[in-house]
């Protein structure tokens, strides 16, 4: 079978244009709704994700175009901000989930933050626990995993559960079972998408919350870029508002 740049691009923009529909009939509006809730409170938004999955998170924190109130953790966060030796971060890493405590431990959560994680899989012990510790402390859990892989794989994390059976609401990002949409030939896939659906994901919550907040007339707290005029003093006096509550940087 060939695989062509058309077919992929045929199989991320129906994808991308489902999202689209769904977003514009309303299907993001209840994870809109919680993270306006939550900045109204003075809470930040928290991403986290594993291996590809941390560009969910970078997608939402830290970035021109972004909400300011933003913090993304890591699980390099174990070395940079606790105590762990580097030897620790290997790619099975995301699959345990012993250092859920250890590593919340590196991170500012206030009472009214709200965390956001994506994982496609959605069953590694990392991932499902840091969204448990959430959940057990009050706090409001938005997923974003592919919802075909997650139901066919096994849950890694001792309660058993899946990070789409712990989040508040959950945000199919479309990728199917494997993530590849194409098929090179003999099993071998090519044209993983979970990476772009859940960019596309992140920039529509982004929007959706700004419009909330401009739409009542008040200015969202938006990042601009650094690298035009005025840039860094505009994003330097609203990131002050949340001194000690976000890491920019890692």
């Amino acid at each position: 079978m060939t695989a062509t740049p058309s077919d992929l691009f045929r199989e991320a923009s129906e994808r991308l244009a489902r999202l689209t529909a769904d977003a514009e009939a309303g299907a993001l509006d209840e994870a809109i709704a919680m993270i306006v809730a939550a900045l109204d409170a003075g809470g930040v938004i928290h991403a986290f994700g594993t291996g590809h999955s941390e560009a969910f998170a970078m997608e939402i924190s830290g970035r021109a175009g972004g909400l300011i109130p933003t913090n993304k953790f890591a699980l390099r966060d174990l070395v940079l901000y606790g105590d762990r030796e580097v030897d620790v971060l290997t790619s099975a890493l995301e699959r345990e989930p012993w250092l859920v405590d250890e590593l919340m431990a590196t991170v500012p959560v206030g009472d009214d933050d709200i965390f956001m994680i994506a994982s496609n899989s959605g069953v590694n012990g990392s991932i499902v626990g840091a969204a448990l510790w959430a959940k057990e402390r009050g706090h409001r859990v938005i997923a974003v995993t592919s919802l075909e892989h997650t139901m066919r794989v096994e849950p890694k994390h001792p309660s058993g559960k899946r990070l789409s059976e712990v989040a508040d609401v959950t945000i199919d990002n479309l990728a199917p079972y494997g993530d590849t949409t194409l098929e090179i030939g003999d099993g071998i896939g090519a044209g993983a998408i979970s990476s772009i659906t859940g960019a596309f994901i992140a920039q529509l919550l982004t929007l959706g919350v700004a419009r909330r907040i401009a739409e009542r007339g008040d200015t969202p707290p938006m990042y601009i870029s650094a690298n035009i005029p005025g840039g860094d003093e505009h994003n330097s006096a609203l990131e002050a508002r949340y001194l000690g509550r976000m890491r920019r940087g890692d």
